[in-house]
């Protein structure tokens, strides 16, 4: 966990680093997950693990939690990208974010996973979802 700098008038604010997924299917919308005892739906990936990069990660997380098998070059980087953490209040988001070529595997659920729907923003409007896929990454309708 790191902390971010802080202003004088700020509060401190506590961050989570991790990587996120952009997957998205041959209609468009956006893969979101939700993980077992949470509310909202979130792109797929998670924290790091010692000593992986940014890439290495959402390759783990993605076999892990969607039995999805892939190559560093199924992964094309977006950015870093940031916004409230979904499920630990207080608690920024810092996301490596990679837009994902799956091919023809379907992801299916594991691990931490409990339910996953591909969704443009008029379908999301019906779910909880997190901010960092809000802000940035859901389609339009």
């Amino acid at each position: 966990m790191t902390l971010t700098p802080q202003t004088p008038d700020s509060a401190p604010s506590r961050s989570i680093r991790v990587s996120a997924a952009v997957i998205t299917d041959a209609d468009g919308r956006l893969l979101l997950v939700r993980k077992a005892g949470t509310t909202a739906f979130m792109q797929p990936g998670g924290k790091p693990e010692a000593g992986e990069d940014a890439a290495q990660t959402l390759i783990r997380e993605l076999a892990e939690e969607l039995g999805l098998r892939l190559q560093p070059s199924d992964l094309t980087p977006l950015g870093e990208f940031t916004a409230p953490a979904a499920n630990e209040p207080g608690f920024a988001v810092v996301a490596d974010v990679f837009r994902v070529d799956i091919g023809d595997q379907q992801p299916v659920t594991d691990a931490e996973i409990e339910e996953l729907r591909w969704v443009d923003r008029g379908s999301a409007s019906a779910l909880e979802v997190a901010p960092l896929a809000v802000a940035y990454f859901l389609p339009e309708a």
